[in-house]
């Protein structure tokens, strides 16, 4: 139904951005929420709010008067921003999670929208490049990414909580690698397709760039558009166990490079750096379920989607 009133929290952020522009194209009301505007262009929200919901009269504020909640707010980032700042990350995403479950609770929401990662998937199933598909009933026994993984394991429980003790619909998502324009692309908190793809627009004609770790650890990625239709079609569901959202395509970090070398027509070779963070070693989505579910699956090629993040971030570093 359309013209309903929304929130979406973490607007001024990438998916969040992305998600408030698609909504606003089925015609909703949109209250966008963020502690900062989005990066690179204005938001399309109808209102757009600057809170700190780790305050809970700020979420409390947010909710209100909105039949729906899409929270995305956290504070996260590529391997080497959640490797480096873990208190910082689950003291801030618990605060700001248990704040909106509560303010949409109290405001009497009819959905409430939450954000989870491939992240909470336990390392013992994650440490080959040739690693089994993860499926949504992989997640335990538990033995999540340390710190990021687990409180979004732990918010993932509270959600289920929420609705089983006081009916409140929750809807939740595990981002396997979102990509695409207007994301991060530099200053520590950027996903390694956007660092990648900085560091071959930066490249000469013939160069070598960093690569962390030995390039052999896999990956599956997907596009921000595919993203955030996969919300949007989960929230028209009846659907209230977690679901990955991904591509289940997987690729070694090498290929990725590639990929993107190819895209550039550049002559890049790659140099190793083995001490820089570099996660599990391979990880990919197992989408069985999330084409039961949705009768759907993301389309974008990883070839296509990079083409438009290559010449984005190509532009941006031009500016």
């Amino acid at each position: 139904m359309k013209g309903k009133k929304i929130l979406v929290t973490g607007a001024g952020g990438f998916i969040g951005h992305h998600l408030v522009k698609y909504l606003k194209k089925k015609d909703y009301w949109v209250r966008g929420v963020d502690i900062k505007h989005p990066e690179f262009e204005s938001s399309e929200a109808d209102e757009f709010e600057l809170l700190d919901l780790r305050q809970e009269a700020n979420a409390f504020k947010a909710a209100g008067g909105v039949e729906q909640v899409y929270n995305l707010a956290a504070n996260m980032g590529g391997i080497g921003f959640i490797e480096t700042h873990k208190a910082e990350i689950v003291r801030d995403n618990i605060l700001i999670s248990l704040h909106m479950l509560e303010a949409a609770k109290q405001n009497k929401v009819s959905k409430f929208f939450y954000t989870s990662s491939a992240c909470i998937y336990p390392g013992y199933k994650q440490d080959s490049p040739n690693v089994t598909p993860l499926k949504e009933e992989d997640a335990y026994p538990a033995d999540a990414e340390d710190g990021y993984g687990w409180e979004k394991l732990y918010t993932e429980r509270a959600c289920r909580h929420y609705q089983e003790d006081y009916g409140l619909p929750t809807y939740t998502v595990r981002f396997h690698n979102i990509y695409g324009p207007l994301g991060t692309y530099d200053g520590g908190r950027e996903k390694s397709p956007a660092a990648i793809c900085r560091k071959v627009a930066l490249a000469k004609k013939e160069d070598q760039i960093e690569v962390w770790g030995d390039g052999n650890q896999t990956r599956s990625y997907c596009y921000i558009d595919d993203c955030v239709e996969g919300i949007y079609r989960l929230m028209q569901s009846d659907y209230h166990q977690p679901l990955n959202l991904g591509r289940d395509r997987m690729v070694t970090i090498n290929q990725l490079v590639d990929i993107v070398t190819n895209i550039s027509g550049k002559k890049i070779t790659k140099r190793y750096d083995l001490t820089k963070p570099q996660g599990v070693r391979g990880r990919n989505s197992d989408n069985t379920k999330l084409r039961n579910v949705l009768k759907w699956e993301p389309k974008t090629s990883l070839e296509e989607g990079l083409v438009h993040t290559y010449k984005w971030i190509k532009g941006q570093l031009k500016v």
